[in-house]
């Protein structure tokens, strides 16, 4: 077993020359969570996670661990892309010179689309070594195009510069992941498309929730939704702007669930939820948002699972499940694997928090089916699955066996 998590906040705590009820008070959780947290027998949840960098002043990447360097993700050499990735991003705007003319943008954009593709299903292993060329190629046609070829290559880099920012983050270089978002918003700013450069806005926000600057990205969130309103006259907003702007709204849910306002966090997802219903209840994926009804229930979840009530977030899955004659509620098949696989996730946390380690492991079994990449590199299925096994008398080597995948 690799470190847990709980091994680095005790590491970090004793540097710091606080007490465990110190750091537990400057983060308001109980004592007896903190020891659990330090102790691994309990997951620490994202928003707790955002709350100890602060308190302890360093990065998430500080806390979980990331990036993982010696665990199972070094067998699918997918750490090799990263300086490639480094080095793209320095010369963003004055790329290394092709060997060749790049390929027509037609080709290009083709290829994009897939990339964009492989990231909503959280496959990482073939989508990184597409990306250094693929931008490297984009950025050319980019620089030397004028009109409105200028402008779509900068959208579809755009796109793959999104792509790298999820590459990065979710091999925990955080660093990296913040450079991607600023040339997602460079790009964006030349593809003269207005819904870009809010997904590009967007993206800035979720990376503010993640380092608990919560206050902050609830302005900027706050700010797009009035701006996507402004786009359409009469408030006659597209499918695509309806789209975005559910999206915001489901973030916004998650900030106010992270930010211990479960009531306002209900309001926003309450909003979502008309604007579902308003585009005919159809799951979307304009803008890569995977907005729609079944992703408002997911975030649903999300946001009883962030604000600390795990029974709660459990009794609505039995309920919406019990509906369809289910134990529990499930993302319809067609959904980007990606989002399924983090709602498996999380309910697994949920469910170990509750007691229920076998059906937390059944969770993280089914996110793999579907996303095994994405499951992989999480830092939560690591902290789960290591949890498992240590809670584990009965030396269960399926369990065993998943944690060493997971590099736990």
């Amino acid at each position: 077993m690799t470190r847990h998590i709980g091994h680095n906040i005790t590491e970090l705590r004793k540097v710091r020359k606080l007490s465990v009820r110190q750091l537990a008070t400057r983060i308001n959780v109980s004592v007896s969570s903190m020891e659990k947290y330090e102790r691994g027998t309990r997951t620490v949840p994202p928003g707790v996670i955002a709350q100890l960098a602060s308190a302890l002043a360093v990065g998430p990447e500080r806390i979980t661990g990331q990036p993982y360097l010696n665990g199972a993700e070094t067998d699918e050499q997918i750490q090799a892309v990263i300086p490639d990735l480094r080095r793209i991003m320095i010369t963003y705007d004055n790329p290394d010179a092709l060997p060749s003319a790049p390929r027509p943008l037609a080709e290009l954009a083709a290829e994009a689309r897939s990339v964009a593709r492989m990231r909503q299903d959280g496959r990482y292993v073939p989508m990184g070594p597409l990306l250094p060329g693929l931008l490297t190629e984009l950025t050319h046609v980019a620089l030397s195009a004028r009109g409105a070829e200028e402008q779509r290559a900068y959208w579809w880099l755009a796109r793959c510069y999104r792509a790298s920012n999820s590459l990065a983050h979710k091999l925990g270089y955080h660093d990296l992941s913040m450079t991607a978002i600023e040339r997602v918003q460079w790009a964006a700013d030349r593809s003269a498309d207005p819904l870009m450069q809010v997904t590009a806005a967007y993206l800035k926000a979720g990376a503010m929730l993640r380092v608990g600057s919560f206050p902050s990205a609830r302005r900027v969130l706050e700010g797009l939704e009035t701006e996507v309103s402004r786009l359409a006259p009469e408030e006659s907003l597209s499918d695509q702007q309806l789209a975005v702007q559910g999206a915001i709204l489901l973030k916004l849910a998650v900030v106010e669930a992270r930010d211990g306002r479960p009531e306002r966090a209900a309001e926003r997802l309450a909003d979502a939820r008309a604007v579902a219903l308003f585009m005919g209840e159809r799951d979307s994926e304009h803008y890569e948002m995977s907005f729609g009804p079944t992703n408002v229930r997911i975030h649903e979840i999300a946001a009883l699972i962030d604000g600390g009530d795990t029974e709660q977030a459990l009794a609505r899955l039995a309920e919406w499940g019990g509906e369809r004659g289910h134990d529990e509620w499930q993302p319809p098949r067609g959904i980007a694997a990606e989002r399924a696989s983090h709602h498996h996730i999380d309910v697994a946390s949920a469910q170990l928090a509750e007691g229920d380690r076998a059906r937390s492991f059944a969770s993280l079994r089914q996110a793999r089916t579907i996303s095994p990449n994405h499951t992989r590199f999480h830092p939560t299925v690591r902290s789960v699955s290591g949890t498992l096994v240590r809670l584990d008398r009965s030396r269960d080597e399926e369990l065993a066996a998943f944690a060493r995948w997971a590099g736990a």
